[in-house]
């Protein structure tokens, strides 16, 4: 996103780019629960996954849209949006597997079981 569009969105308040960068990181913990977010997001630099730092910059970019369509592509920014959470939620899921580090000491996942009620006939 250029400046000059940046400014008239947020009237030069930077606290309105810091609630969208702090409510795009929180959406994209919220897909990466069986990761370590806590070393994920505290990475700088070429430490970062650039592939999340990416769709994490799009999640935050459409927060920001969102508040004006001020010389900006809405359709653009919803794609590359959605984009971003149909990708966290193939990782939450388990179809795309990156290469992101996971808690060292974190529980074995759940495992939901149940069968169909049981039928009584009687003749």
């Amino acid at each position: 996103m250029h400046l000059d569009t940046l400014d008239v969105i947020t009237e030069g308040d930077e606290t309105i780019v810091d609630a969208a960068i702090d409510s795009a990181i929180s959406e994209a913990k919220g897909y990466l629960s069986d990761y370590n977010t806590a070393t994920i997001f505290a990475a700088t630099g070429n430490e970062r996954h650039p592939l999340l730092v990416t769709f994490v910059k799009d999640i935050a970019v459409w927060h920001l849209v969102v508040l004006s369509n001020y010389n900006a592509d809405i359709e653009l920014r919803e794609k590359r949006y959605n984009r971003a959470i149909e990708w966290l939620k193939a990782v939450q899921k388990g179809i795309v597997v990156p290469d992101l580090p996971r808690p060292v000491d974190s529980p074995p996942k759940s495992i939901l079981y149940g069968s169909n009620p049981k039928r009584t006939q009687q003749y």
